[in-house]
């Protein structure tokens, strides 16, 4: 099993829900691990809360994974901290969703340029530094990646294309010792599209069991490795 005390991470919409857990269950470990997002408080409020564990160091970056500037910017700061990259995870996500004729430019460039394209400009802005460590790149992708649904045009046309886009990195990025997974997580407890974690929600995935999932993937032997995982809850609501 490998072992995870003071490698580091780079989590993009790291400071709630999914990007949350993941980074909460790596420092439980003792890795460093680096939470961006849009608003430097929302960053920092979550960095704080993470520090309270005692074990590894969280860093809040202000980033924003539709400027490719800025996850350059962001690359840099771990670097500049840590020296090191041995764990990238592009979480960062939004959800529109609305029949064609209803969704807005607005609303697909913001959905593609965010879930997609943002995926794409995290791993090209890390690539140097995960080269160098032989480091792991990890999606969140979606059921909505495979599985496609009414009102759904833009999310599902944003997570097929970062199920799609992941799987081929993996092919081109592995010859350099760089592992690629793609998570592709069914319904959530998380504050995703307006929705706030509740007493109802015990049915559904949490975010604590995809942090455990990151974990397993880092401490899994290097000549394995599971590129593409489905996960859903055993008994929807």
């Amino acid at each position: 099993m490998q072992r995870l005390e003071n490698k580091v991470a780079l989590i993009t919409g790291g400071s709630k829900g999914i990007g949350f857990g993941i980074a909460a269950a790596l420092m439980a470990e003792g890795m460093n691990v680096a939470i961006t997002s849009r608003s430097l408080e929302s960053a920092q409020e979550a960095a704080a809360e993470l520090n309270k564990s005692g074990k590894g160091k969280a860093l809040a970056i202000e980033a924003d994974v539709r400027d490719y500037t800025s996850q350059e910017n962001a690359i840099k700061q771990v670097m500049e901290k840590w020296g090191r990259l041995d764990l990238l995870v592009a979480n960062a996500g939004i959800g529109h969703f609305a029949p064609v004729e209803e969704l807005s430019l607005a609303q697909w460039h913001e959905t593609i340029d965010t879930n997609l394209t943002g995926v794409f400009y995290s791993v090209k802005a890390g690539f140097e530094a995960l080269k160098e460590s032989k480091g792991y790149f990890i999606s969140i992708s979606s059921l909505a990646g495979t599985n496609f649904f009414a009102n759904g045009s833009a999310y599902n046309a944003s997570k097929f294309g970062v199920t799609g886009f992941t799987q081929a990195a993996m092919l081109d990025l592995r010859k350099y010792g760089i592992r690629c997974t793609t998570i592709m997580p069914g319904s959530v407890s998380t504050y995703f599209n307006n929705h706030v974690p509740n007493d109802k929600d015990g049915w559904k995935i949490q975010i604590e069991d995809l942090g455990q999932m990151v974990v397993d993937l880092m401490q899994m032997h290097p000549r394995t490795l599971p590129s593409k995982i489905e996960v859903r809850p055993t008994m929807p609501a």
